[in-house]
Order: structure tokens, then C-alpha cells, then sequence
């Protein structure tokens, strides 16, 4: 009766490994990229242009895709579409300009102040690659590269309220947007992602857990956990690990795409 049990279990897995690779490889390609925050550092070339606007596309990443695009879009307008020059010579008036940006609860201050830090990490930190690749060799995770970003990124004495726009996950929080982050900064199949940053493994990256992926995780049986927390982040990329070891968040494509782009999710 065990090894009865054990084969039915491994023909669901395998039915269900089958599916996750048919969907992701379907939803990752060159055509998912223009509809996409992801676009918008594919509209550059040069590699800190790339990180920077990646990672503001990526803290406005939430609400409807549409909307996000348009205001990453005129933020690298504001910034010439040339973010590095930017972020490191921009003046007092062109900082000023930037108090009038809003995207839902991302503001004025909050934009001057993201700008503010991202320069003294470029100018005195090595910059964004530096300071998440020697965070996750030191503590060997994303977990710890988060943890450490966030530190360092809000020691420049922002307001109180612009705290809440960086994912803390020593709180419990997913830190989808940043997971997605790394995932286009890390994974390097010549598609969707850039994968700018070698030092970082993408064998262990992390899921980026939206309301879409864990919706259509939990209906196929990957993921338990109800809240969308670190802990479910945990349970979810451990599984999808057990999958496809070296390159887990590419199932992301497949639960992210079903979840966005198609009505009737698989039983």
C-alpha cells in the first residue's frame, strides 16, 4: 500500500512539474517583456542604468501593470533616461522636481529620498550590486541581502513613513517587489531578466509571493500557508526548489502568468 501511495505521488508530482515548466517556459519569453515593469530597465544599456531604474520600476511595482509602467516610465523621464548620471550629479533643482512625483502612497519625499540614498550607495557603498552581492555571500542568503539592504538603505535618516516602501522582511514580510528585483538582476537565461549580477546564485533566490502567485500556488497544492509572509515565501520556493534545484524563481513566470492570464487555473 506504501509504494502504491509513493507512485501515485510521484505521477501527480511529475504531472505537476510538467505543467510549471510548459506554463513558465510559455510566459517566459521575449514578448512578456513589453507589457511588464521588467521593460523598463530593458530600455537601457549601461548596467548601473539598469539597477537603478530596475529598482525604482520595482518599489513601484504594485496595483495595475498599466499604471505601473507609466509612472516608471515618466520617473526615468524626470531623470533625462539616464538614471546613473542622475542619482549621482543631480542638483538641488533637479531633486526638487522630483517632490511632485505620486504613485498611490509613494510621494514627493519619499522619491527625493530614494534618489538621496541611492547616491550615497553608488558614490560610498560600491553600489547596488556590491552592497546585495556581499550581503548574501556574507550570510549565504537572500534573507540576510535583504536584511542588510534595508538596513544600510534607510540609515540615511529618511521620514518615518518612507520606511514602510522597503520590504522588511525581519518583520515577516514576502519582499515580493525586491524578490522580483534580484530576480531580473540574477537569473541569466538571455530572455526576460537581465542577470547583471554573477556573484549572486540564482539557485537561491527567492519567489516573488504576490496575491496572484499564491492564489494559484495554494489551488495547486504548493503552498499551505494562507498569509502571504516570509514564512509562505519559504514553503513555496523550498517546493519549486525540489523541482528545478539550480533555478527555482523561474516558476514564477508559470504562477504569475496563470495567475494574471488565464481565467480557469488547473485542478
Amino acid at each position: 500500500m506504501g509504494s502504491l501511495f509513493l507512485m501515485i505521488y510521484r505521477v501527480v508530482d511529475n504531472r505537476l512539474k510538467d505543467l510549471l515548466d510548459e506554463k513558465a517556459a510559455h510566459y517566459n519569453q521575449a514578448w512578456f517583456i513589453e507589457k511588464d515593469p521588467v521593460s523598463v530597465p530593458h530600455m537601457f544599456s549601461r548596467k548601473e542604468d539598469c539597477e537603478i531604474s530596475g529598482f525604482l520600476t520595482a518599489t513601484l511595482a504594485w496595483g495595475q501593470r498599466g499604471m505601473i509602467l507609466k509612472k516608471a516610465r515618466l520617473l526615468m523621464e524626470w531623470m533625462d533616461l539616464q538614471p546613473y548620471a542622475f542619482v549621482t550629479g543631480a542638483g538641488d533643482r533637479e531633486l526638487q522636481q522630483l517632490s511632485q512625483f505620486v504613485y498611490r502612497t509613494f510621494n514627493g519625499i519619499d522619491c527625493q529620498y530614494f534618489v538621496s540614498a541611492l547616491r550615497e550607495i553608488y558614490l560610498h557603498h560600491g553600489g547596488l550590486e556590491t552592497v546585495f552581492s556581499n550581503a548574501f555571500l556574507k550570510g549565504n542568503s537572500v534573507f540576510s541581502a535583504l536584511s542588510a539592504f534595508r538596513e544600510l538603505f534607510l540609515s540615511f535618516r529618511p521620514m518615518d513613513r518612507t520606511g514602510k516602501h522597503v520590504a522588511n522582511v525581519m518583520k515577516g514580510s514576502s519582499g515580493k517587489r525586491l524578490n522580483m528585483f534580484l530576480r531580473w538582476m540574477v537569473r541569466k537565461d538571455g530572455v526576460v531578466d537581465l542577470g547583471l549580477w554573477p556573484q549572486m546564485d540564482a539557485a537561491k533566490l527567492m519567489m516573488p509571493l504576490d496575491v496572484h502567485v499564491g492564489r494559484v500556488a495554494r489551488n495547486l497544492g504548493l503552498l499551505n500557508r494562507q498569509q502571504d509572509d516570509w514564512k509562505a515565501v519559504e514553503e513555496l520556493t523550498l517546493q519549486l526548489r525540489s523541482f528545478r534545484p539550480e533555478d527555482p524563481v523561474f516558476y514564477d513566470y508559470a504562477l504569475f502568468g496563470m495567475g494574471v492570464f488565464e481565467k480557469d487555473l488547473p485542478k
